[in-house]
């Protein structure tokens, strides 16, 4: 069978040519000079997905201008590293709730054994997959247990090396009545709940960690809302619902409510160039946020 001939692909656009590409699509671009030295920092695709809901048929709306684009750009950035902060907190207290309760129930080594889990398929995935993390591991810990006790590494140990992936998946595996005792004893919901915000989380941190867009970006990982949820109408699809679920995983009221300062902070920064809708956030996001179940 014939092979159809690849499309050909465009030829590069220099700095100029992209600023001209903007400007014939109706961009209001005041100062060239600032556009062009932008262009040299942020690549032209990255940069130019922020102007998605700017235009129609690929021109922009009228009064556009490449200021707007290039705030947009920098909030993102901006409410990445925020959300990078909480996710990590989420991450860390898993680590410690996970490994804790399979030493304790199933020895240092329990984590190694397919009968401590609920499926010996996926708990054989994980074992590939913790053995690469070891192995491409550069930290000293990983290194004393090699020496010390011939690559016996404990769980609480193992553990530091997952990527939060692996960890929610890790999670998930876990025996029932094991994820039923995390759960209440750590959290006001039950396991199947926190099954779900742990793998869409992870989706996340993995979208800030490498630097994703998540402005006017539908999600594909969508947590399990809770019916108060559904009757305020939070979207799964959008950023503001998973922040919603974060809120009930950091315990600790005072850092929540730090977070929703500087969050408000932020969107008040900001408040002329982003459409709250773009990120979910319902008017009332803030009495959300602060309320406690």
């Amino acid at each position: 069978m014939d092979q159809q001939p690849s499309p050909l692909l465009k030829s590069p656009a220099t700095f100029e040519e992209q600023i001209q590409t903007l400007k014939k699509r109706g961009l209001v671009i005041d100062d060239e000079d600032v556009a062009f030295r932008t262009l040299q920092r942020i690549n032209y695709y990255r940069l130019s997905a922020y102007g998605l809901s700017l235009k129609n048929n690929n021109r922009f709306h009228t009064g556009v201008t490449f200021t707007q684009i290039h705030a947009l750009y920098e909030f993102d950035h901006r409410f990445r590293y925020l959300i990078m902060d909480m996710t990590e907190q989420v991450e860390i207290a898993f680590r410690t709730h996970i490994s804790y309760r399979i030493a304790h129930t199933y020895g240092a080594l329990g984590h190694l054994e397919s009968a401590h889990f609920e499926n010996e398929k996926y708990h054989e995935a994980f074992l590939v997959e913790l053995d690469k993390e070891i192995r491409r591991s550069q930290e000293i810990f990983i290194k004393h247990h090699f020496d010390k006790y011939e690559g016996n590494i404990p769980v609480w140990v193992a553990i530091e090396v997952l990527s939060f992936g692996t960890l929610s998946k890790l999670f998930s595996n876990m025996k029932n009545e094991d994820k039923n005792y995390i759960a209440r004893s750590n959290y006001q919901a039950p396991a199947i709940y926190l099954e779900s915000w742990l793998k869409c989380l992870s989706y996340v941190r993995n979208i800030c960690a490498h630097y994703g867009r998540l402005y006017n970006r539908p999600l594909t990982s969508k947590p399990r809302l809770d019916h108060q949820a559904k009757q305020l109408g939070i979207q799964q699809n959008r950023i503001f619902a998973h922040l919603y679920v974060l809120k009930q995983l950091i315990p600790e009221r005072k850092k929540w409510s730090d977070f929703v300062t500087r969050l408000e902070a932020l969107l008040s920064e900001y408040n002329d160039a982003i459409e709250l809708e773009r990120i979910g956030f319902p008017e009332d996001w803030e009495a959300i946020l602060i309320k406690r179940s």
